[in-house]
């Protein structure tokens, strides 16, 4: 197979790819008009003044609540003011290792300063991910390095431009994506396998669009066409750069990892694509947007209602506005009934669908989570059971939407930036990472609310506990023994919230330990000899008082 016939074939198989998705993109055109407007171009062309048209809306409720959902996910699971992710393994003796976890945390500051770079442009990317996983229940990110070599860029791509496969172990393995630049840019970045008709066209036309495509995939599948690519177990990708206008490879290299970053939320088997919380709600917003048109147009007749005339009487026209006048026949009589009066309104209906309008805003709330992902909170003192009962329910009731944000969304970002950054020496050398370390798989371990309140329990559940002692100890002195008092405090002033610097370490809290049972055995010491050498002097001066009596 030549790689003009190689080439044909990958286009070929992309516009399959993308055609069979048709339906869904025509569904998230729906979902994006009633709940993110500034995204609803999936399926049109928007230029000039119609970028954010939003004309056919009556009401911004369900945008409302899109918004804020997406801007929840970043402030609860990547607040840019704490440590909300560290670097680990999934051995906790290696992590406790005092040579390892210098290292690591090291690593976790380098990391994040990597991350909040001002070019790297994180928090951009991650913003618009979050509304596209809030509103579609899934997003496109991609991690490179940048043009200088010494930092990354994050970036997010519309879902519309974007398909995607699974494997056979439901991972997605192989990426297509549209990409259109302008003819200058496209010789710019490729100025050695561009095509002569497109430095043709940038000469003539220098912003005239052209049709390309990316595919990152498996590199067995892309080697049918070049033998170079066989064996070759470190690199199991391979990212492809194509020019579609003219079936030319504009860039062909290799690549350890997919390089994309696809978190979803909820998926069905059968379907690579997932579904977001917008999926349940279209309904009630279609019906939100239809009751609000109604009872503005039922308000807006009552307020200024319609009129009843009589036409031959009335000369010229109805003028019901402001200081208006209204001309009437000079020979019509009054007796025959008001010439101009307002049409009856029957007004029961507006409350009635007003509190249907808020009852609908009620469940597309809860649609959207935002009833379950609020900390719970408590308006009188409640005991240590209760309060710990609440914050169970509520890791129960928030785990769907936390759950797929820390294992898919904020785990793969973290280990792609891992990997790039350590492959590119942002880490320094391989030879100065501690030996126990070498060859370990990193996990990280994030800082949500989700693992807050799980921690949180320990601190209710050590309250609860010290009840018991108390009770316990009233019964039997010994059974104090039972329970780890030191450790226990550990986990409680975790859970607590307490800084890690506010504690010391094991060994800093032995050596306290020690060293003040060591002043206490010396403070017996010396009572010790105090009180011999007081007995001492006692029994010296009897013996002095006997020798005087003359009795000794």
């Amino acid at each position: 197979m030549t790689l003009k016939t190689a080439v044909t074939k990958l286009i070929e198989r992309g516009e399959n790819l993308f055609s069979k998705r048709s339906g869904w993109v025509s569904a998230l055109q729906d979902i994006a008009e009633q709940f993110y407007p500034e995204r609803a171009d999936f399926t049109t062309q928007r230029y000039g003044s119609s970028m954010f048209d939003t004309t056919g809306l009556m009401t911004s409720v369900p945008a409302l609540i899109r918004r804020d959902l997406g801007n929840t996910l970043s402030a609860m699971l990547r607040p840019r003011g704490q440590e909300w992710f560290r670097i680990g393994t999934s051995d906790d003796v290696i992590n406790e290792d005092p040579s390892a976890k210098k290292w690591l945390d090291w690593a976790t500051d380098r990391q994040r300063k990597v991350i909040y770079d001002k070019r790297a442009r994180f928090v951009r990317a991650t913003k618009e991910g979050d509304h596209d996983f809030a509103t579609f229940g899934q997003c496109v990110l991609s991690i490179d390095v940048n043009d200088e070599r010494d930092g990354l860029l994050y970036r997010t791509w519309h879902l519309r431009d974007c398909a995607w496969m699974e494997n056979a172990s439901l991972e997605i393995d192989t990426v297509f994506r549209r990409w259109k630049p302008q003819a200058r840019n496209l010789i710019t970045l490729f100025p050695k396998t561009v095509d002569a008709k497109v430095k043709e066209l940038a000469d003539k036309e220098p912003f005239k669009e052209v049709k390309c495509l990316h595919v990152v995939l498996p590199s067995e599948e892309w080697s049918l066409s070049d033998e170079k690519w066989k064996g070759r177990k470190d690199f199991p990708y391979v990212s492809i750069y194509v020019d579609c206008d003219n079936q030319t490879v504009l860039e062909e290299v290799p690549r350890r990892r997919l390089g994309y970053i696809i978190p979803r939320w909820q998926t069905v088997s059968g379907s690579q694509y997932a579904h977001g919380p917008a999926y349940v709600a279209i309904a009630d917003a279609r019906l939100l947007q239809q009751m609000t048109l109604t009872l503005l147009e039922a308000g807006q007749k009552s307020v200024d209602p319609p009129m009843i005339a009589v036409g031959e009487m009335i000369q010229g026209g109805v003028n019901t506005y402001a200081g208006g006048v209204t001309w009437v026949d000079a020979d019509y009589d009054e007796r025959l009934g008001e010439v101009l009066r307002p049409m009856t309104v029957d007004k029961t209906g507006l409350n009635w669908g007003t509190e249907q309008a808020m009852r609908v805003e009620q469940i597309l709330s809860r649609a959207f989570y935002l009833d379950q992902i609020r900390m719970p909170q408590f308006g009188e003192v409640r005991s240590a059971t209760e309060m710990r009962m609440v914050y169970e329910q509520w890791v129960r009731s928030a785990l769907p939407l936390f759950e797929p944000m820390e294992t898919e969304y904020n785990s793969a970002v973290c280990d792609e930036t891992f990997q790039l950054a350590l492959e590119n020496g942002a880490f320094g050398s391989p030879m100065d990472i501690p030996p126990m370390l070498r060859g370990q798989e990193i996990r990280f371990e994030f800082d949500s609310p989700l693992q807050s309140s799980v921690k949180r329990a320990n601190a209710q559940a050590f309250l609860e506990s010290a009840q018991l002692l108390a009770t316990a100890a009233q019964l039997d002195p010994n059974a104090i023994h039972v329970f780890n008092t030191r450790q226990a405090v550990r986990d409680a002033l975790d859970g607590a919230g307490a800084s890690s610097d506010w504690m010391n370490t094991e060994e800093e809290a032995a050596a306290i330990t020690d060293a003040a049972q060591q002043a206490q055995q010396e403070e017996v010491m010396t009572s010790q000899v105090a009180q011999g050498a007081e007995i001492a002097n006692q029994v010296g001066q009897a013996g002095q008082s006997l020798a005087q009596a003359g009795m000794v």
